[in-house]
């Protein structure tokens, strides 16, 4: 299997694969594929796995790709304006995803759901108590909105971030909130009542602009209808 990504803020995985391996992705994700490119939906896993994938936000479904009589090209591309990364789980990595991350992956790649191990963290750290783990001996594509940048801490070392501003991170990274500080702080600095704390030793990805924030700064330019409320369509 072989890869590009392509693009800026809207990005392409471009995926060559030969006759023999597989690639699957969430329903949805596939822009365009060569000919001789065959996709079959499959509860990849079973039931159990299929009711999993939902409680993360992906579909029941996952969409296997096949390669007839000679290499294939697929390409994925996420359901928001952000970037695309590739992790590779070889060697034993164990990764966890904020809920929905997930573009597409080998088959030999494991996804599976984890859950917050803190429930202060669950609760006020943006990411929800559902989480997704990816494990396997292949290569995993990501995708989350904005701009990311990647941080390997090492061990005790810790960085704070603002809210459901984290996209993945190593397993063996510690994951838990902190209170901003004072009330005048928490109340006037933007940032809320907490933050995020990660602590190493582990690689983290960080995004520099979330779906939510995202939908709120649009909300002042979108159109009203007469009682006030947005109007969607002309």
């Amino acid at each position: 299997m072989k890869y590009t990504i392509t693009g800026d803020n809207l990005q392409f995985v471009n995926v060559e694969f030969n006759p023999g391996e597989v690639m699957y992705s969430d329903a949805g994700s596939m822009v365009y594929m060569s000919g001789n490119v065959r996709m079959e939906a499959k509860v990849s896993g079973g039931l159990l796995k299929g009711l999993k994938r939902t409680l993360t936000g992906e579909s029941f479904f996952v969409t296997n790709f096949y390669a007839d009589g000679g290499p294939g090209l697929v390409g994925f591309a996420g359901q928001v304006p952000g970037k695309v990364q590739a992790l590779d789980l070889r060697g034993g990595k164990q990764w966890i995803l904020q809920k929905s991350a997930f573009l597409a992956a080998e088959q030999a790649v494991d996804l599976d759901i984890a859950f917050q191990k803190r429930f202060g963290a669950a609760l006020f750290g943006g990411e929800g108590f559902v989480l997704q783990s990816l494990k396997g001996e292949g290569t995993v594509f990501i995708n989350a909105c904005g701009d990311f940048i990647e941080y390997n801490l090492q061990p005790g070392q810790m960085m704070k971030v603002s809210t459901a501003h984290t996209v993945a991170w190593e397993s063996s990274v510690s994951y838990d909130i902190q209170a901003v500080g004072g009330v005048k702080t928490a109340l006037f600095g933007g940032e809320g009542l907490f933050v995020t704390t990660l602590r190493g030793p582990g690689r983290v990805i960080l995004q520099s602009m979330t779906l939510a924030k995202l939908a709120n700064s649009l909300i002042p330019f979108l159109p009203k209808n007469d009682s006030g409320g947005i109007r969607i369509g002309v």
